[in-house]
């Protein structure tokens, strides 16, 4: 993984923290997006943490390049408040959700976990900003080719997952194993061609597939 962070003593601080952690490796760190950007492009790493405000290159064009560059990387935004526009922009251009840099070093640990097995960070309050959003974009033009369909049950899990659940509340909610969970969005970004939760759920509000009040 990847620490981005231009407070050095923080980063640094991060870096030796994580570096006790035996089933995580950090391959390198900057201290601004465009160094972030080039440094993903050469070592293609898993998870990166991507500070929002940097110099050089902001946090959300650095997470839109990267995500350009290596799309299969997973960016977990570092912010000192969820409430932050920048925050919810970096998420629109494909970040797996956010930690607040007052975040233990246990939560850091659990949320590289997690999204490195393709789940998101994204709380419900911020869930429901981005349909909100999408609910007011005009339906885009679809390509030709055959519909991309979805069954009931695929249908259940990303309703769910457009609500802020993750896959353990997914699964308590629909009286099914998280393995089928993760089975269920695994088979649903085949499907759809995606790489990460949240661009599937862009995609289903974009389509209107959710139906969501």
């Amino acid at each position: 993984m990847l620490v981005v962070d231009d407070q050095e003593l923080f980063r640094r601080g991060l870096i030796m923290l994580l570096s006790g952690d035996t089933d995580i490796e950090v391959v390198g760190e900057a201290a601004d997006g465009i160094t972030a950007t080039d440094l993903a492009v050469k070592t293609a790493p898993d998870v990166i943490l991507l500070d929002v405000r940097m110099p050089r290159r902001t946090g959300v064009e650095a997470c839109r390049a990267i995500k350009e560059a290596v799309p299969s990387a997973k960016i977990i935004m570092l912010t000192v408040s969820d409430e932050e526009a920048d925050l919810y922009e970096s998420v629109k251009n494909g970040a797996a959700g956010y930690l607040l840099k007052d975040s233990s070093i246990e939560e850091v640990a659990q949320a590289i976990r997690v999204v490195n097995e393709g789940q998101s960070l994204i709380s419900p309050s911020m869930a429901v900003k981005l349909i909100d959003e999408f609910k007011q974009m005009s339906k885009p033009e679809r390509e030709t080719g055959p519909a991309l369909r979805l069954t009931e049950r695929e249908l259940e899990v990303l309703r769910l997952v457009a609500k802020g659940l993750n896959n353990r509340e997914v699964a308590k909610e629909l009286f099914i194993s998280e393995n089928t969970v993760k089975n269920h969005v695994r088979n649903i970004l085949e499907k759809l061609q995606l790489h990460s939760r949240m661009e599937a759920v862009m995609y289903a509000m974009r389509e209107k597939l959710l139906d969501l009040p």
